[in-house]
């Protein structure tokens, strides 16, 4: 059906157009492993291959929905992610390695994060992305949380944020759907650790001239836009409880809430009207003659 749509478009060229991109996903995910002598080279190039055809090919928009090309970037998003996590972990499980070639290695995994989530939402393939990313999430943060981390990888733990915050606008913004108690984990694993690293990172700024990792001003903005959002699609039970510890904790500033919280209580004064009268109407029924 979409061919007949497109008639200078051939059969053969569609074919010759998925494989071009299947085979430069696996690469710009290096499913395929590391490439001699070329190194990450390959995989830069066969990720702003596919940069290139996701906005200027118009036969990529059709291929996108083939089964083949959706399971290797379904595979690609699980090898990136696992990467990751297992690179992760030898922060905190290998203390043989170098610290600084790990450290590397992390931040080159982060950067493959970073531009499938650039990449994916173009392809309607978010989803998979934010599945992955929630189900590892407190793994992250109990691993960079850790006591051996506390004053060291500063850059490493800006690109989780801006990670994050990629997550929590899809989520927020109604671009991934979660279940809510999906939703509620995912706010709980992450709000704290944003409200405790920006005065963190600030306080960091004004000891040291120079320093160079802090939350800008746009992705402030943007954390503190989808955690609201996505603070407004929960259960009113579980919006209370982020809400009343948040006030508890207000004197830290950041993320502001108000938004959230007034809209909260126009709701919940809403609701309660819409109760007492629904009673209120039973009850005239129920005396009536």
């Amino acid at each position: 059906m979409a061919m007949s749509k497109i008639p200078n478009t051939r059969p053969g060229d569609l074919s010759s157009t998925k494989d071009i991109f299947v085979s430069a996903v696996r690469f710009a995910v290096s499913i395929e492993g590391p490439c001699l002598p070329f190194g990450d080279e390959l995989r830069i190039s066969a990720q702003e291959q596919i940069d290139f055809m996701l906005g200027e090919d118009g036969d990529t928009t059709i291929i996108v929905a083939d089964s083949e090309v959706q399971s290797a970037v379904t595979m690609g998003v699980y090898n990136i992610i696992h990467s990751f996590e297992t690179d992760l972990c030898s922060l905190l499980l290998d203390t043989s390695l170098e610290p600084e070639g790990v450290y590397n290695r992390i931040m080159k995994r982060v950067s493959d994060l970073e531009w499938m989530c650039n990449v994916l939402p173009k392809m309607d393939l978010m989803k998979n992305f934010v599945s992955n990313w929630a189900a590892i999430s407190s793994k992250i943060l109990g691993i960079i949380e850790d006591r051996k981390l506390d004053h060291i990888m500063w850059g490493l733990k800006v690109k989780l944020i801006e990670v994050a915050c990629k997550v929590l606008e899809a989520v927020g913004y109604g671009s991934v759907i979660l279940p809510a108690p999906c939703r509620v984990q995912l706010l709980k694993t992450w709000f704290p650790y944003v409200r405790k690293m920006k005065p963190l990172l600030d306080s960091k700024a004004v000891e040291e001239i120079g320093f160079p990792y802090k939350m800008n001003e746009d992705l402030c903005q943007a954390i503190e836009g989808a955690i609201v959002s996505l603070i407004l699609t929960l259960p009113s039970n579980d919006q209370a409880d982020i809400l009343a510890d948040w006030i508890r904790s207000r004197e830290i500033g950041y993320p502001d809430l108000s938004e959230a919280f007034e809209v909260w209580c126009y709701r919940t004064k809403s609701a309660k009207r819409r109760l007492v009268e629904s009673l209120d109407g039973h009850s005239d029924t129920a005396v009536s003659p």
